[in-house]
């Protein structure tokens, strides 16, 4: 005969239950999974050592709520806002140019959709999508972190403003003020997040993405974007807009070299995990994740991430 759990264990799974849609409050708040993911086991370690304080009419989400959003703003306090090459740096003409290199906790980074978004009800899943997209993640950043967490508290996650005073220890009125100087900061003023489901469109762009670089097919690539498309590059402070640019620097890095490419989830949008061997016939080597922005059924941006320490949190090899 089984034993019953012990009570240590009922209540780490009553806190392990909150731990994904955690970990997407932390990334928006943070603009990097590996933080979020730091932030959400201190929460849990936080909740466990005050289990015993902790008073069940508060409900046991909200309260795991206040301790995130307290330890992501200790996080951020002291140091600069994450951000995206185009932020920081002058656009490239498309020579062969890389740029200065920054360390990972410059720049926001990419995360997989299974650790962010919620796994329930379609119309949840659609408006998490948006507010983990690259550009969103990136205007978040500019907002100080209270800020930032009524946003994310109200137009994402849906929680009256009463609860969002609850949480921060202070009125409704001021919560309300604060939504809509952050809604103005993130040029969102005066409207939520529009939902948005995947189309299968996405997928056949993703294919023809992967399909232009296997066949070493530049024109075919550069067909896929949108005019005023960018591509960027952390860790270098590399950007440039516009197809001609792209192309250009594409052809002069040799960018068609021999790849592998592996379709992951990222984002809220269609990207791959690509490896590319260091040399002929070697054994491929995790390179880069790049997530595509879509608008109107072509490519508006390419993030490529060169961070093969992601591969792992894509359950990929290295």
């Amino acid at each position: 005969m089984s034993r019953p759990p012990s009570a240590g264990a009922v209540q780490a799974e009553r806190l392990e239950q909150y731990r994904q849609e955690l970990t997407g409050y932390c990334y928006r708040m943070l603009g990097s999974i590996h933080e979020a993911e730091d932030a959400v086991q201190d929460t849990m370690l936080r909740a466990w050592r005050a289990l015993d304080r902790f008073e069940e009419r508060e409900g046991l989400r909200p309260w795991l709520y206040r301790i995130a959003t307290n330890v992501c703003i200790d996080l951020s306090k002291g140091r600069s806002r994450r951000a995206l090459p185009m932020e920081v740096a002058p656009v490239q003409s498309g020579e062969l140019v890389r740029g200065d290199v920054r360390p990972e906790a410059f720049w926001i980074g990419p995360a997989p959709d299974r650790m962010v978004l919620p796994l329930g009800d379609p119309a949840e899943h659609a408006v998490s999508r948006e507010s983990v997209r690259i550009a969103f993640i990136a205007a978040l950043q500019h907002l100080a972190p209270r800020q930032r967490a009524v946003l994310i508290l109200r137009d994402v996650l849906r929680w009256r403003a009463a609860e969002v005073a609850t949480l921060l220890e202070t009125s409704t009125t001021a919560v309300n003020s604060i939504l809509r100087r952050a809604r103005g900061a993130v040029g969102a003023a005066d409207r939520e997040l529009t939902p948005n489901e995947p189309s299968a469109g996405d997928k056949e762009l993703l294919a023809a993405y992967v399909d232009a670089f296997e066949r070493d097919d530049v024109d075919g690539l550069v067909a896929l974007l949108r005019d005023d498309a960018i591509l960027e590059m952390p860790p270098f402070e590399l950007w440039m807009r516009g197809p001609a640019d792209i192309r250009r620097w594409m052809v002069k890095a040799d960018a068609f070299g021999q790849e592998r490419f592996t379709p992951v989830s990222a984002n809220g949008s269609p990207a791959v995990a690509v490896y590319r061997r260091r040399e002929p016939g070697g054994v491929p080597q995790a390179f880069s994740v790049q997530v595509l922005d879509v608008a109107d059924g072509r490519i508006g941006a390419i993030h490529v991430f060169l961070e093969p320490s992601l591969f792992e949190l894509f359950g990929l090899p290295v």
